[in-house]
């Protein structure tokens, strides 16, 4: 449990950096404001691309894992929905949060996955990112677009997530090599997003986002700590996966939600700080429920 928080720690300190530089007023408002655009535009568009380029597919684990993947993550965004019945809570608080339910820190898969189980969980985790990182990108641009109504499949198209991430995936398929110096300046860009995008997440953060949406976010936080594991572990009794694939697709579930989330919602005109509070309290919380559910697939 405590590597699990040791592991995780370093997103809070980069989020508390964040809350310090705007509250002592090191830096305005308006810095915040552009850099969540270079993320937004530039930083994890690029960092997405050369994830996707750079995996190493295997049709075999695609067709099995690939599909084990896509269920946790319908069967999440299935129950993130549901809160609209059940809570009627406000649709903008809804389709802002709802994308916590589902989508997963990505540099945390690889980060815990490399520690347990090395170079061959680090190739079932790609499977898994190729599979949630496209899937989990067009359901929370479709959440949100859906919400403005107008012109949603345009704002589809031209999301800059969505096509960071199918763009690689399409260089990836057509076996073409990444050139080292687009490699190397893909990667320190992709580097830079993971620490900016957090650093904008903390300066955002306020509790007094919180009032009124207690429910909603209680909902999609149990339903990405709770249920989506739950849901892995009827997925690996239901698919033919081998042991490794089954702990890393129950390590996926258990993730906390991406600090993506906060980004997009905020580009999307979404309630950023909503977000933002919903990722930092699922993110907290995680470090006690994730080693939890890993104690069960060994």
């Amino acid at each position: 449990m405590f590597a699990t928080f040791f592991l995780i720690l370093p997103d809070f300190l980069l989020m508390a950096l964040g809350l310090l530089l705007l509250r002592w007023r090191f830096l305005p408002l308006s810095f915040f404001n552009g850099a969540e655009k270079l993320v937004y535009y530039v930083l994890f568009p690029a960092l997405l691309f050369s994830s996707m380029a750079k995996s190493h597919l295997s049709l075999t684990q695609i067709s099995t894992l690939g599909v084990g993947t896509a269920l946790v993550i319908l069967i999440g965004a299935a129950l993130a929905w549901l809160a609209l019945p059940a809570l009627k809570p406000n649709r903008l608080q809804h389709a802002s949060t709802t994308q916590c339910a589902y989508r997963f820190n990505s540099y945390l898969a690889f980060s815990i996955a490399g520690a347990l189980g090395g170079e061959p969980a680090l190739s079932a985790m790609a499977v898994i990112a190729v599979v949630a990182v496209p899937l989990g990108n067009l359901l929370a641009v479709s959440s949100l677009a859906n919400h403005q109504s107008s012109q949603f499949l345009k704002l589809l198209a031209k999301n800059p997530l969505i096509i960071g991430t199918l763009s690689g995936l399409l260089w990836n398929l057509m076996g073409l090599p990444l050139p080292a110096v687009l490699d190397v300046t893909l990667s320190r860009l992709g580097a830079s997003a993971l620490a900016m995008g957090l650093i904008c997440v903390g300066a955002s953060f306020s509790l007094h986002a919180l009032q009124g949406a207690q429910q909603v976010v209680g909902w999609m936080v149990t339903v990405k700590l709770i249920a989506c594991p739950l849901a892995a572990l009827l997925v690996n009794a239901l698919i033919p996966l081998n042991p490794l694939e089954q702990q890393m697709l129950l390590l996926f579930a258990s993730l906390p939600t991406a600090s993506t989330t906060y980004v997009l919602a905020v580009r999307m005109g979404g309630d950023g700080r909503l977000v933002a509070l919903t990722m930092s309290l699922c993110t907290l919380l995680a470090a006690f429920t994730m080693p939890l559910w890993l104690l069960i697939q060994y």
